[in-house]
């Protein structure tokens, strides 16, 4: 190592490259790609000797030059809409933390006003991803040919296309909205109701199918369906004062979302003077830290983000190393959280729910 200049700090606004580090360690350039890829074969010794020195001068390696070593970017793209929804930006901090843990670069794609998945996607591939993770919409079947072309995987998260092989997580929807009417059906509720989100998502289908399906099988087919048009508090707001306006009202309500639930319930109370829940129960589905704020303490089904989030980054380990996955899709069980938005359960009975604080 040149003692004149190994440690030297570079002028400021430098960038340090590898050439840099490869003359003052006296090594190749290859070697200093070797020591930042975990999977490659190098002296232990010389790979801490190369990544300490490069910790000390800031160097950082580059994954686009990594990538043309290993054709392998590590890089996994985000496509994500409809953030006014809490829940996204939730989920989308857990899944960029636990994939930074595994060792992958992000890149992250908001889908403007006015624009749809279809037009990001060949932003996206562009960057050459192994992976693009779609959330909260769906891509068409002529864009996810083009993906494959480009040898780019697509997952699904919270969203499924039941027409396509594409991966997808979700939470079990379905059960979910069963949950939510045996709570309801439980506590003493008999006017049902049910305000859905975008009227083709696949999380509105499937909870509305739910619900509904429970509500038949428990024997009360009249089940109210108000439409929301979208995840946000304001749909939950507009179709509330909607379904109110009925007679008889609902004395139930679940919601598609959380956030549908609260403006379902701020409704209720400011526009029609009526108690949640002594007039009116609520429920949503999500669990967003919001929920259970004292102010709303909403009874909501749990979707189990860690274990969607868990799922999704062993199914992009498991590819990235070439190994079939057998499981296409993943469909995760959550459970219900009792707050104080529905009635509490009669008779003792407790429709297989879970407090939201421990006994």
């Amino acid at each position: 190592m040149d003692k004149k200049t190994a440690g030297k700090p570079e002028p400021h606004g430098k960038r340090i490259n590898a050439k840099r580090l490869a003359e003052d360690l006296d090594v190749s350039i290859s070697t200093i790609s070797r020591a930042f890829n975990k999977e490659a074969v190098i002296a232990p010794e010389t790979r801490s000797k190369i990544l300490n020195y490069a910790d000390q001068l800031g160097y950082r390696p580059n994954p686009f030059a990594q990538s043309l070593i290993t054709q392998k970017s590590r890089i996994v793209g985000i496509i994500v809409s409809h953030l006014e929804n809490p829940f996204y930006p939730e989920a989308l901090r857990g899944l960029s933390e636990a994939l930074r843990e595994a060792g992958w670069h992000l890149m992250l794609f908001t889908v403007p006003s006015g624009e749809t998945p279809d037009d990001i996607l060949p932003l996206a591939i562009s960057y050459q991803p192994e992976f693009v993770i779609v959330m909260a919409v769906t891509i068409s079947s002529q864009s996810q040919e083009v993906a494959e072309r480009a040898g780019t995987k697509l997952i699904y998260f919270n969203r499924r296309d039941p027409d396509s092989s594409t991966f997808y997580v979700v939470c079990d929807n379905a059960h979910g909205g069963g949950m939510i009417a045996d709570h309801f059906i439980d506590t003493g509720c008999r006017r049902l109701a049910y305000i859905a989100g975008f009227q083709n998502a696949s999380t509105t289908l499937d909870r509305w199918r739910g619900f509904r399906d429970r509500c038949i099988a428990r024997g009360f087919p009249d089940v109210w369906r108000e439409e929301g048009y979208s995840f946000s508090y304001e749909a939950g707001y507009r179709a509330a004062i909607r379904l109110m306006n009925r007679s008889p009202r609902p004395d139930a309500v679940f919601c598609a979302s959380d956030i549908i639930a609260l403006g379902c319930i701020e409704a209720v109370r400011i526009e029609f003077g009526l108690r949640v829940p002594e007039d009116v129960s609520v429920a949503g589905l999500d669990n967003i830290e919001m929920a259970a704020w004292p102010s709303h303490s909403l009874t909501t089904y749990s979707q189990p983000l860690a274990k969607m989030i868990g799922a999704t980054v062993k199914l992009i380990e498991e590819i990235s190393i070439g190994a079939e996955s057998e499981t296409v899709a993943w469909q995760i069980k959550g459970d219900i959280i009792v707050r104080k938005s529905t009635r509490p359960p009669t008779g003792g009975k407790r429709s297989g729910a879970l407090p939201d604080m421990p006994a």
